[in-house]
């Protein structure tokens, strides 16, 4: 099937086996690792990513919905999977079914919660998800008692964990320090009120090699599994690997004379007569057309600049300086080529984003292999 696309995504599940080992060393064995595999676990397959997650230091799993969570279990996987975002009243009782757990908000969203559980004969199980000044979802301090209080009458309603999200642990300190020091009183609220949560925690990847901002016995590291940093500034782990890379092939290359228009638009024309190579990938397969795009890709582990605007499927390079290239070579659009490499980083500033978008958004057309 490989040959029936021109490009490819090849993910490099020794690298993830060894960041998950990375983080589980510096948590320490008191902590457990909740890996985030939301999204295709950032574009790099959820399955495959889970499955080595979970064999090299992980014990749970976070996704963003039911259906994430429920490819997982017919995937094979027994391990705890938590719901991080909405869950419908009429997805309770597969969740009860397939004993996922979901997130717990809202005081009216408990009681229909309950409702179904108790229809179902079942229990469901939950986690309090606390709005510590994020401003998303999730139940804010001055709620907490009486949530708690509606909670004791919830009998087919299980509450194993509490959790917050850090809105700046990659920049803040202050405000992260007044997030968990928010979050640390409405546990303390809850538990005098009878909740005996068995996880606690609020850790993403940026908190999660950052312990002061921490300190719970479970984190929820997403982009430091794949290898990245949550941003340029932020502290990382020694010794991660990323483990993504994107590649492509040269379908043809021409030899075109002093202003030629290459591309829609016309809006890049030769300067001279330039080689030019056209790439079976565009912005279907997830490579940005506007409103700013890759600017380089490597070939011969060089770079080659982009000519003209992306199309759905093909995109041109200017391969002028790079001898001997031929259709079939192949092209690296995220990744290393000989002694170059062209990081989600350097990505993410070409196109005014971040680094999880350029992974994330590669599309699931292109294969993982």
């Amino acid at each position: 099937m490989q040959s029936l696309r021109p490009s490819r995504v090849d993910i490099d599940l020794e690298a993830l086996a060894s960041n998950v080992r990375l983080i589980k060393a510096k948590v320490g064995a008191d902590t457990g690792i909740m890996a985030v595999v939301k999204a295709n676990a950032y574009g790099h397959g959820a399955v495959a990513v889970a499955r080595t997650a979970l064999r090299n230091g992980a014990s749970c799993l976070a996704v963003a919905n039911m259906a994430e969570a429920l490819q997982l279990r017919r995937a094979g996987m027994a391990a705890p999977i938590l719901v991080l975002s909405y869950v419908p009243v009429d997805a309770v009782g597969v969740a009860v079914q397939h004993d996922i757990t979901v997130s717990l908000f809202d005081i009216g969203q408990m009681v229909r919660f309950q409702n179904i559980a108790r229809a179902t004969g079942g229990t469901l199980k939950t986690h309090i998800k606390v709005d510590s000044g994020m401003g998303r979802l999730g139940i804010l301090p001055d709620d907490a008692g009486a949530l708690a209080t509606n909670l004791r009458a919830c009998e087919a309603i299980l509450a194993e964990g509490i959790y917050t999200h850090f809105s700046v642990a990659d920049e803040d300190p202050h405000y992260t320090a007044q997030q968990r020091a928010t979050f640390v009183d409405v546990v303390a609220t809850m538990r005098e009120s009878g909740c005996g949560f068995r996880y606690v925690h609020a850790a993403n990847s940026a908190a999660t090699v950052n312990p002061a901002a921490d300190g719970f016995n479970l984190v929820r590291p997403g982009l430091l599994i794949y290898g990245l940093k949550p941003c340029e500034s932020a502290t990382s782990l020694e010794g991660l690997q990323p483990v993504m890379s994107w590649k492509t092939v040269i379908a043809q290359v021409k030899t075109l004379p002093p202003d030629s228009p290459v591309g829609y638009g016309n809006s890049y024309r030769t300067r001279g007569e330039e080689k030019i190579a056209v790439l079976p990938v565009g912005y279907a397969d997830g490579l940005r057309r506007a409103p700013r795009s890759w600017r380089e890709v490597l070939v011969h582990g060089k770079r080659a600049p982009l000519a003209g605007r992306v199309s759905m499927e093909k995109t041109t390079i200017n391969v002028s300086h790079i001898p001997d290239v031929i259709a079939g070579d192949e092209v690296v659009l995220l990744g290393k080529q000989g002694d170059d490499e062209i990081s989600a980083d350097e990505v993410a500033a070409w196109i005014d984003s971040i680094n999880y978008e350029v992974l994330s958004t590669i599309l699931p057309r292109v294969p993982r292999i």
